[in-house]
C-alpha cells in the first residue's frame, strides 16, 4: 500500500490512481530566463524519485513539465517579464535566451540521471488553450476586466485559500503587493495587456486586447490539455504553496467545475544555504556547474537529497555534501566486492518497499541498504541492490570508466621497474607525484594498479 502527503488536505493518504491505465502527473517546470540553481534541481530529484517509485510499484506513468518562456513577471502581476527582462540585458532574441537555459536545464537533468518526462510542454506553444481556458473561465463569471488585463476574482471560488489554509489577505506572506484595479488583493491577471509605450518581442491578440498570458493559467490550461480533467498528482516547491497552486487550482476547478482537480498536491521543501533560501533575486545561487567545480559529482547531490525526507528543508554546507560523496564512494566500494549469485533478498526489498511506500521515506531506503551492504549472512545482494537502485537512480553497479592519463601510466611503469631494482626511495618519490595528479597507485607484487583519488 502506497501512502503519500496531501499538502492540500495535510495528511497521508493511500494512493489510488484516477484512471487503471496510467498515474497522471504534473510538475511545475522552470522558468527559462537564467541558470536554475540547486535548489530549484532539488524538485526534480523529487518528482523524478516520485515517478520511479511508481514505476516500481509497477504502475505506467504519464509525466508533463511545463516551461515557462513567456508571462512570469518580476512581482506577479506586475513589472518586467523576466525573460523579455533577460533577453533586453543580453542584447538577444526571447528564443536565443529560452532556447539557451533550456538546453543548460535539460543538460543538468540528464547529470542528475532524472528520467525526461512524456512532455515538455513550452507556454509559448499553448496560447491558443490559454486564451480558450480564460474564456471559459468568463462566461461563468469568474472574470473581469481592468486597465492592464483580465483578472480572476479570487472571491467567487469558495475554495480559495484552502491549500495554504490561510485567509484571502494572509495569502500574499507579508509581500506588499500593488492592487491597482483589482477587487480584492488575492486577484490575479489571467491575460495582460500590452502597453502602448512597451514593446515587447512576444505579444498575441486576443478577444480582449493585445497581450500575453499571466503566469498561472499556463499551467492549469496545459495540465487539462495533456492529463484531462482530473490529475493524480502535482508536484512543486513548497514556495508555489500560497500563490502559484492556490491560483491553479481556482481556475481549474472554476473552469472544470470539479473538486478537487488534483488528488495529491506534493511540495518539496527549499534548499537552504546558510540558512536562507537559496534565491536568484537574492543573488544566493549555487549551480550544478559550480558545485562539479568544487569537486562534486552530479551524483554525490542526488544522494544528498536522499538523506533528507522530501518535504523537510535540506542544508546545504560543503561538509553535508563532503559526507554524501564520502558515504555514496564507501557504498560503491563495498558493491564492488561482492560476487552476483543471482537470486533476490524478498526480505530486504519488502523493507525497501515499506520505506518508499511511506511517503518517500527515502533516509530510510538509504538505512535499509547499509543494512543490507553490512549484513555478512545476507545472499542476493547484487540483484536487490539492481531493484533498489531503479527508485536510486544512483548508478549503483555502474562501472566508472576513467582514462588513466599518459603522464601517470609512465610514472607507474617507471616505479615498477625501480621498485624491482629496490630503490625504494625513488619509488616512494614518484608514488608521491603520482598522488599529487590525483591518482593512488597500490602494489600487488611487482605489478601495480591505480585508482582516482576522489578530492573535494
Amino acid at each position: 500500500m502506497i501512502r503519500f502527503y496531501d499538502s492540500y488536505s495535510k495528511r497521508k493518504k493511500v494512493f489510488k490512481p484516477v484512471e487503471e491505465d496510467y498515474v497522471k502527473i504534473y510538475t511545475c517546470g522552470p522558468t527559462v530566463y537564467w541558470h536554475q540553481h540547486i535548489g530549484n534541481l532539488r524538485a526534480y530529484i523529487f518528482s523524478d524519485t516520485l515517478k520511479r517509485v511508481i514505476l516500481y510499484a509497477g504502475h505506467k506513468v504519464r509525466h508533463v513539465i511545463n516551461v515557462t518562456d513567456v508571462g512570469h513577471l518580476t512581482e506577479d502581476d506586475f513589472g518586467e517579464d523576466k525573460v523579455e527582462k533577460r533577453a533586453k540585458e543580453e542584447k538577444k532574441t526571447v528564443q536565443e535566451i529560452t532556447n539557451f537555459y533550456f538546453s543548460r536545464f535539460k543538460n543538468d537533468l540528464k547529470k542528475l540521471k532524472v528520467i525526461e518526462p512524456d512532455f515538455w510542454l513550452y507556454a509559448t506553444e499553448h496560447i491558443r488553450e490559454q486564451i480558450e481556458l480564460i474564456k471559459k473561465l468568463e462566461e461563468k463569471g469568474y472574470t473581469y476586466i481592468t486597465g492592464d488585463g483580465v483578472y480572476f476574482d479570487t472571491s467567487k471560488f469558495k475554495y480559495y485559500g484552502k491549500l495554504s489554509n490561510k485567509k484571502t489577505g494572509e495569502l500574499i506572506g507579508g509581500k506588499r503587493i500593488k492592487i491597482g484595479e483589482k477587487k480584492n488583493i488575492t486577484d490575479f491577471a489571467l491575460w495582460k495587456f500590452s502597453k502602448p509605450e512597451e514593446k515587447r518581442q512576444q505579444e498575441w491578440e486576443s478577444p480582449w486586447g493585445r497581450g500575453f498570458p499571466g503566469w498561472h493559467i499556463e499551467c492549469s490550461a496545459m495540465a487539462i490539455e495533456y492529463l484531462g480533467k482530473r490529475i493524480d498528482i502535482h508536484t512543486g516547491g513548497e514556495d508555489h504553496i500560497h500563490i502559484h497552486h492556490e491560483n491553479e487550482i481556482a481556475q481549474s476547478e472554476a473552469a472544470l467545475g470539479v473538486h478537487p482537480w488534483v488528488n495529491f498536491w506534493m511540495h518539496v521543501g527549499f534548499l537552504l544555504k546558510e540558512k536562507e533560501k537559496m534565491s536568484k533575486s537574492k543573488g544566493r545561487i549555487l549551480t550544478l556547474s559550480e558545485v562539479e567545480k568544487l569537486g562534486f559529482s552530479a551524483m554525490d547531490f542526488r544522494f544528498l537529497n536522499f538523506l533528507t525526507h522530501y518535504r523537510k528543508q535540506l542544508h546545504w554546507s560543503i561538509e553535508a555534501i563532503e559526507n554524501a560523496k564520502t558515504s555514496l564512494l564507501r557504498i560503491k566500494k563495498i558493491i564492488e566486492n561482492i560476487k552476483d549469485d543471482g537470486r533476490i533478498n524478498r526480505e530486504y526489498l519488502k523493507e525497501f518497499e515499506e520505506r518508499i511506500y511511506d511517503d518517500l521515506d527515502m533516509p530510510g531506503a538509504v538505512a535499509v541498504l547499509w543494512k543490507l551492504l553490512r549484513d555478512e549472512k545476507a545472499n542476493g545482494k547484487i540483484k536487490t541492490i539492481e531493484k533498489m537502485d531503479s527508485v536510486f537512480g544512483l548508478g549503483l553497479l555502474e562501472k566508472e570508466n576513467i582514462k588513466i592519463p599518459d603522464e601517470v601510466l609512465e610514472l607507474a611503469k617507471k616505479r615498477s621497474e625501480l621498485r624491482k631494482q629496490k630503490k625504494w626511495l625513488e619509488a616512494d618519490e614518484i608514488r608521491e607525484k603520482i598522488a599529487s595528479l590525483g591518482w593512488k597507485i597500490d602494489d600487488v607484487g611487482f605489478d601495480w594498479k591505480l585508482e582516482k583519488l576522489h578530492k573535494p
